[in-house]
């Protein structure tokens, strides 16, 4: 290929200006789609043809392998000549490479073997087993976390002052004794790959030295992604004298709750001498009309670096804004307006459905497979084959069917409750030599007494567990019967105690199981049930849950709509973007309100998820929402507010019933009236609309569907919950 220097005549000024810099420290706030990844490849090829920099002396680091093996395939091409040897990776990767190289200067065995996050756990949870702590109080997934964190801020265990907490100072307990277990193993976990690599520079300064004089030059992707611990790595590998250009964007910065530090972009700039700052704001991605919205909206930051977003592309279709009557309302016009699309021309694939809470996707998952429209979850699991869904469902199973060996297996020690794979495996070999399940393997090992002491009160417990589940749930309807089993199983501490958005998460998605009872009961099922009550229900239910998981998700080459959390779809676009949900509470979450900064990186994921759209968005909320069991009037989301008018066009319903706007934000200009009515001598009743029923009292009505007589609305009455009643027979009384 020609010399670099005719290359440059493609690119735009910010990026000449970026890639053709003399050697020093560097700070490239790149915007979203401005071809940031374009600017480092040209960037390093440029140190190398022009600064003449051996191909050695260049270290790249990104934070995922695709973008490092994207970043070296592409410089490759464009140098023309095989770089297998340059050092471009991951900041594990490298961390890595320099453990393996000199493994004995970082007091490991030569064959030090890495776990992961899974190998992690377990080696936690046999450490809690061997010493006899509490797993309730102490939950190995949250003690995971705080060993996690605690590397994360480059903390040893004896750096950790407990301050006189006998909680945390168990935790730190566990902490040494994990480590002096991963020691004697010869075991290194991923934080502990960067905190070793930090240690070995730190502790020789002559071999720090080597590798400073070495590389002649550092970059860094995604800076704002940056840890703590990344961050004094990258300053005490560079000494503060390695020329480095570091790109990233402020307003990008949306993983602050697994340690990202978002100042450490403006710690560079001001920690590193003589930083030349570059922004690229120029927009090869949206059209202009969200480009605009999307800088109105990221304005409202405070402490921002500054930067605008612009396009020499067209102004494009203005934002639409739809508010749905009720989550399924909003499910169906997300599904419809895609089928138009498709209509249009568009492929599937280039169609994509956002959401904050992965709870959102069962909704969305259900209507699209109704409509017969092909899906896949992108980064993650289809609702019902969730890890907490399956547990639930587990449980479910086995209280209408104890002979379910798989659902007993899988929830025997979920939530953990001293029942270790040993004891499954006798009861195992006890089943299959007796030809019998393995619930009645547990009651005979109980009642001849070979399963006793510890293990044998733990079988007890669990079994008289289910059968209390079981007795408990007698008569109530569906939603009950799973709120009560979630919740009296432990099921719902158990995930809590994975802290953070991991664990929020699974809870939602518990609660979300008990929303999708209630709807299967008021005939949204694919086969409603013909009763909503009981264990006719529950099998029921639990037959459609199996019918709604596996096959119905698109094979991998297929032409599919793609479905993501918002948090997955950063560094990805499509040409059409729907994001559902955008309600107070929901997004912004409500843990956002509650923890210092979180408000404003929830906005800075609203920033992210508008300018995944190339050349049309449309943002979605309902009026109602079944959340936490139950449905509750939800309000229009701050960040609608704080995109202009000018930028945003309501879609209207097309059906035959308009419908209120109570949480509407004025501005938009929106105003309608929803009503049923009954015709003839029946009442014309609004939703929102108090009424009073002869036998069950006053009540709100919700929900509507229908005319005429046949017409059914749903009314929650105080003290008698939600109920579904048809107008002609209800004898309601407007008041």
């Amino acid at each position: 290929m020609d010399d670099v220097t005719a290359i440059l005549d493609q690119l735009n000024p910010a990026q000449h200006e970026a890639v053709s810099a003399p050697q020093g420290n560097m700070l490239v706030l790149a915007g979203a789609g401005s071809g940031k990844t374009r600017v480092l490849v040209h960037r390093i090829a440029w140190l190398m043809q022009v600064e003449g920099l051996s191909p050695y002396a260049v270290l790249a680091v990104t934070f995922t392998n695709k973008a490092a093996r994207e970043m070296r395939t592409r410089l490759e091409a464009l140098l023309g000549l095989s770089l297998r040897n340059v050092w471009v990776g991951t900041f594990h990767s490298i961390a890595h490479r320099l453990l393996r190289t000199h493994w004995q200067d970082a007091r490991l065995p030569q064959h030090f073997q890495i776990i992961d996050s899974d190998d992690q756990l377990r080696l936690v949870k046999r450490l809690l087993k061997e010493n006899h702590v509490d797993d309730e109080r102490y939950p190995p997934r949250q003690v995971q976390s705080f060993i996690s964190g605690c590397k994360e801020e480059g903390l040893r265990s004896h750096q950790v002052d407990a301050h006189g907490d006998a909680y945390l100072a168990q935790m730190v307990d566990l902490y040494e004794r994990y480590q002096l277990t991963c020691e004697r193993g010869g075991l290194v976990d991923f934080g502990e790959l960067l905190l070793r690599s930090l240690e070995l520079l730190r502790d020789n300064p002559a071999l720090l030295a080597l590798y400073q004089e070495r590389f002649g030059h550092v970059l860094v992707d995604e800076f704002q992604d940056t840890n703590t611990l990344q961050y004094a790595w990258l300053k005490l590998l560079s000494g503060m004298k390695t020329p480095m250009t570091v790109v990233g964007d402020d307003d990008q910065s949306i993983y602050g709750w697994r340690g990202a530090r978002v100042e450490n972009i403006r710690r560079f700039e001001q920690e590193f001498r003589d930083t030349r700052t570059v922004r690229l704001e120029q927009n090869y991605r949206s059209t202009s009309a969200i480009l605009e919205a999307a800088n109105a909206l990221i304005s409202h930051n405070a402490d921002r670096m500054g930067k605008e977003l612009w396009t020499a592309g067209s102004r494009g279709e203005p934002i639409s804004l739809y508010a749905g009557f009720n989550d399924l309302d909003e499910a169906r016009f997300i599904v419809d307006t895609i089928k138009e699309k498709v209509d249009e021309g568009y492929n599937r694939r280039e169609i994509a459905i956002l959401y904050r809470s992965n709870a959102q996707s069962r909704v969305l998952e259900e209507t699209l497979i109704r409509q017969g429209m092909p899906y896949r979850i992108y980064g993650g699991h289809r609702f019902y084959e969730r890890l907490e869904i399956r547990n639930a469902l587990a449980y479910l199973r086995l209280l209408l069917n104890r002979d379910d060996d798989a659902s007993l297996e899988r929830i025997i020690n979920v939530p953990a409750r001293g029942i270790g794979t040993r004891t499954v495996e006798i009861l195992r070999e006890r089943a299959r030599h007796a030809d019998v399940t393995l619930w009645q393997a547990l009651h005979d090992g109980l009642a001849d007494a070979s399963l006793k002491g510890r293990a044998g009160n733990a079988i007890q417990a669990f079994a008289d567990l289910i059968e209390r589940l079981d007795n408990e749930t007698a008569g109530m309807a569906l939603h009950e019967i799973i709120a009560h089993v979630i919740e009296h199983s432990g099921l719902v501490e158990h995930h809590r105690s994975e802290k953070g958005e991991k664990g929020q998460a699974r809870v939602e998605n518990l609660e979300e199981l008990i929303n999708a009872a209630r709807a299967f009961t008021q005939g949204e099922a694919l086969e409603p049930p013909e009763t909503a009550e009981g264990g006719v229900a529950l099998e029921a239910f639990l037959s459609e849950a199996a019918l709604n998981s596996g096959e119905h998700e698109a094979d991998e080459f297929e032409d599919c709509v793609q479905l993501m959390t918002l948090h997955s779809a950063k560094g990805l676009e499509f040409p059409v973007v729907f994001i559902a949900g955008v309600e107070e509470g929901l997004f912004p979450h409500k843990m956002s309100l509650e923890e210092p900064g979180r408000l404003e990186e929830e906005r800075r994921l609203c920033y992210v998820g508008l300018t995944r759209a190339m050349r049309k968005l449309y943002l979605t909320y309902a009026e109602i929402r079944r959340m936490h069991g139950k449905e509750t009037f939800q309000r229009a989301s701050r960040f609608l507010r704080e995109i202009p008018d000018e930028y945003m066009e309501e879609v209207r319903l097309r059906g035959q019933i308009s419908r209120p706007v109570t949480a509407m934000r004025p501005a938009v200009g929106l105003s309608r009236q929803t009503s049923v009515n009954g015709g003839g001598d029946l009442p014309s009743l609004s939703l929102g609309q108090r009424v009073l029923h002869p036998v069950f009292g006053e009540g709100v009505i919700l929900n509507a569907e229908g005319e005429g007589e046949r017409a059914r609305v749903q009314v929650s009455f105080e003290g008698e919950g939600d109920k579904w009643l048809v107008l002609g027979f209800a004898k309601l009384t407007p008041l």
